[in-house]
Protein backbone atom coordinates (compact mmCIF):
# COMPACT_ATOMS: atom_id res chain seq x y z
CA UNK A 1 0.00 0.00 0.00
CA UNK A 2 2.19 3.37 -1.53
CA UNK A 3 1.01 6.08 -1.11
CA UNK A 4 -1.44 7.79 1.03
CA UNK A 5 -0.53 6.82 5.09
CA UNK A 6 -4.20 6.88 6.72
CA UNK A 7 -3.67 7.46 10.00
CA UNK A 8 -7.35 7.24 11.05
CA UNK A 9 -7.40 3.32 9.58
CA UNK A 10 -4.49 2.84 12.23
CA UNK A 11 -6.64 4.89 14.81
CA UNK A 12 -9.97 2.70 14.02
CA UNK A 13 -8.29 -0.25 14.17
CA UNK A 14 -7.00 0.06 17.53
CA UNK A 15 -10.29 1.24 18.61
CA UNK A 16 -11.32 -2.22 17.24
CA UNK A 17 -8.74 -4.20 19.81
CA UNK A 18 -10.02 -2.25 22.38
CA UNK A 19 -14.11 -2.66 21.29
CA UNK A 20 -13.25 -6.36 21.06
CA UNK A 21 -11.26 -6.40 24.89
CA UNK A 22 -14.86 -4.74 25.85
CA UNK A 23 -17.02 -7.45 24.48
CA UNK A 24 -14.98 -10.17 26.28
CA UNK A 25 -14.82 -8.54 29.45
CA UNK A 26 -18.39 -7.99 29.70
CA UNK A 27 -18.83 -12.02 29.30
CA UNK A 28 -16.61 -12.23 32.23
CA UNK A 29 -18.85 -13.03 35.22
CA UNK A 30 -18.92 -10.54 38.58
CA UNK A 31 -21.44 -11.16 41.28
CA UNK A 32 -24.46 -9.30 39.28
CA UNK A 33 -26.16 -10.57 36.98
CA UNK A 34 -25.49 -9.25 33.23
CA UNK A 35 -27.59 -10.15 30.12
CA UNK A 36 -24.06 -9.74 28.18
CA UNK A 37 -23.18 -12.54 30.80
CA UNK A 38 -24.60 -15.23 28.17
CA UNK A 39 -23.05 -13.28 25.10
CA UNK A 40 -20.55 -16.04 23.94
CA UNK A 41 -23.16 -18.65 24.45
CA UNK A 42 -23.86 -20.30 20.66
CA UNK A 43 -26.76 -22.76 20.16
CA UNK A 44 -27.09 -25.66 17.74
CA UNK A 45 -30.73 -24.64 15.90
CA UNK A 46 -31.75 -25.64 12.76
CA UNK A 47 -28.64 -27.16 11.44
CA UNK A 48 -26.29 -23.95 12.59
CA UNK A 49 -24.92 -22.36 15.06
CA UNK A 50 -26.28 -19.57 16.36
CA UNK A 51 -26.04 -16.74 19.10
CA UNK A 52 -28.05 -17.33 22.08
CA UNK A 53 -29.79 -14.06 21.35
CA UNK A 54 -31.12 -15.13 17.69
CA UNK A 55 -33.41 -17.87 19.75
CA UNK A 56 -34.14 -16.53 22.91
CA UNK A 57 -34.87 -13.37 24.73
CA UNK A 58 -32.28 -12.60 27.60
CA UNK A 59 -33.37 -10.56 30.70
CA UNK A 60 -31.98 -9.67 34.43
CA UNK A 61 -35.33 -9.92 36.73
CA UNK A 62 -33.19 -9.07 39.50
CA UNK A 63 -29.66 -8.84 40.77
CA UNK A 64 -28.43 -12.32 41.01
CA UNK A 65 -30.98 -14.24 38.41
CA UNK A 66 -31.09 -14.39 34.57
CA UNK A 67 -34.04 -15.61 32.71
CA UNK A 68 -34.08 -16.39 29.30
CA UNK A 69 -37.39 -16.80 27.34
CA UNK A 70 -36.63 -19.41 24.45
CA UNK A 71 -39.20 -18.38 21.57
CA UNK A 72 -38.95 -21.95 19.43
CA UNK A 73 -40.08 -24.82 21.91
CA UNK A 74 -38.34 -27.11 20.21
CA UNK A 75 -35.32 -25.16 21.06
CA UNK A 76 -35.48 -25.31 24.47
CA UNK A 77 -33.52 -28.32 24.96
CA UNK A 78 -30.72 -26.77 22.64
CA UNK A 79 -30.48 -24.25 24.46
CA UNK A 80 -30.47 -25.38 27.88
CA UNK A 81 -27.63 -27.69 26.98
CA UNK A 82 -25.51 -24.79 25.34
CA UNK A 83 -25.58 -22.95 28.46
CA UNK A 84 -24.59 -25.75 30.79
CA UNK A 85 -21.75 -26.79 28.16
CA UNK A 86 -20.60 -23.03 28.00
CA UNK A 87 -18.41 -22.97 31.05
CA UNK A 88 -19.58 -20.26 32.72
CA UNK A 89 -20.73 -22.27 35.85
CA UNK A 90 -23.91 -22.00 35.59
CA UNK A 91 -27.14 -24.02 35.70
CA UNK A 92 -30.65 -23.22 33.68
CA UNK A 93 -34.06 -24.26 36.03
CA UNK A 94 -36.20 -24.83 33.06
CA UNK A 95 -40.02 -24.01 33.08
CA UNK A 96 -41.47 -24.65 29.72
CA UNK A 97 -40.08 -22.09 27.56
CA UNK A 98 -38.75 -20.07 30.18
CA UNK A 99 -35.48 -20.39 32.32
CA UNK A 100 -34.24 -19.00 35.66
CA UNK A 101 -30.55 -19.07 36.05
CA UNK A 102 -29.39 -18.06 39.76
CA UNK A 103 -26.17 -16.66 39.49
CA UNK A 104 -24.18 -18.82 42.15
CA UNK A 105 -21.62 -16.40 44.95
CA UNK A 106 -18.32 -15.85 43.72
CA UNK A 107 -15.67 -17.48 45.85
CA UNK A 108 -12.48 -16.14 46.36
CA UNK A 109 -10.24 -18.84 44.38
CA UNK A 110 -13.07 -18.46 41.30
CA UNK A 111 -12.76 -14.32 41.38
CA UNK A 112 -9.08 -14.80 40.97
CA UNK A 113 -9.50 -17.02 38.17
CA UNK A 114 -11.69 -14.23 36.49
CA UNK A 115 -8.94 -11.67 37.27
CA UNK A 116 -6.62 -13.54 35.20
CA UNK A 117 -8.78 -14.34 32.56
CA UNK A 118 -9.46 -11.09 32.21
CA UNK A 119 -5.54 -10.04 32.28
CA UNK A 120 -5.35 -12.64 29.44
CA UNK A 121 -7.65 -10.80 27.57
CA UNK A 122 -6.09 -7.61 28.12
CA UNK A 123 -2.36 -8.86 26.96
CA UNK A 124 -4.38 -9.94 23.83
CA UNK A 125 -5.14 -6.70 22.76
CA UNK A 126 -2.60 -5.07 23.85
CA UNK A 127 -0.39 -7.10 21.25
CA UNK A 128 -3.11 -6.42 18.80
CA UNK A 129 -2.83 -2.75 19.16
CA UNK A 130 1.04 -3.35 18.65
CA UNK A 131 0.44 -5.33 15.55
CA UNK A 132 -1.64 -2.40 13.74
CA UNK A 133 1.29 -0.08 15.26
CA UNK A 134 3.64 -2.21 13.34
CA UNK A 135 1.71 -2.44 10.14
CA UNK A 136 1.23 1.49 10.21
CA UNK A 137 5.04 1.98 11.04
CA UNK A 138 6.10 -0.45 7.99
CA UNK A 139 3.68 1.82 5.77
CA UNK A 140 5.08 4.70 6.85
CA UNK A 141 8.89 3.36 6.05
CA UNK A 142 7.78 2.16 2.29
CA UNK A 143 6.25 5.67 1.35
CA UNK A 144 9.25 6.96 2.38
CA UNK A 145 11.88 4.68 1.09
CA UNK A 146 9.36 4.84 -2.55
CA UNK A 147 9.74 8.71 -1.84
CA UNK A 148 6.42 9.13 -1.91
CA UNK A 149 6.42 11.16 1.77
CA UNK A 150 9.24 12.94 3.35
CA UNK A 151 11.57 12.15 5.98
CA UNK A 152 9.94 14.89 8.42
CA UNK A 153 6.36 13.87 7.53
CA UNK A 154 7.43 9.68 8.13
CA UNK A 155 8.38 11.20 11.50
CA UNK A 156 5.50 13.23 12.06
CA UNK A 157 3.04 10.36 11.37
CA UNK A 158 5.14 7.60 13.58
CA UNK A 159 5.03 10.26 16.11
CA UNK A 160 1.28 10.39 15.72
CA UNK A 161 1.04 6.49 15.83
CA UNK A 162 2.93 5.80 18.57
CA UNK A 163 0.47 8.71 20.37
CA UNK A 164 -2.48 6.42 18.94
CA UNK A 165 -0.86 3.37 20.22
CA UNK A 166 0.38 4.67 23.44
CA UNK A 167 -3.77 6.20 23.97
CA UNK A 168 -5.08 2.97 23.17
CA UNK A 169 -2.95 1.08 25.70
CA UNK A 170 -4.24 2.76 28.35
CA UNK A 171 -7.91 2.44 27.35
CA UNK A 172 -6.85 -1.52 27.75
CA UNK A 173 -5.43 -0.69 31.21
CA UNK A 174 -7.91 1.18 32.32
CA UNK A 175 -10.80 -1.30 31.22
CA UNK A 176 -8.81 -4.23 32.52
CA UNK A 177 -8.66 -2.32 36.09
CA UNK A 178 -12.34 -1.79 35.81
CA UNK A 179 -13.39 -4.79 35.45
CA UNK A 180 -10.95 -6.52 38.14
CA UNK A 181 -12.02 -4.15 40.61
CA UNK A 182 -15.62 -5.27 39.79
CA UNK A 183 -14.76 -9.01 39.47
CA UNK A 184 -12.97 -8.30 42.82
CA UNK A 185 -16.05 -6.23 44.21
CA UNK A 186 -17.82 -8.58 47.09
Amino acid sequence: MSGQFDLDDVKRRMQGAVTSLKNDLAGLRTGRASASLLDPVTVTAYGAEMPLNQVATVSVPEARMLSVQVWDRSMVGPVEKAIREANLGLNPITEGQLMRIPLPELNADRRKELVKVAHKYAESARVAVRHVRRDGLDTLKKAEKDGDISEDDQSRFADQVQKATDAAIVEVDQAVAAKEKDILQV
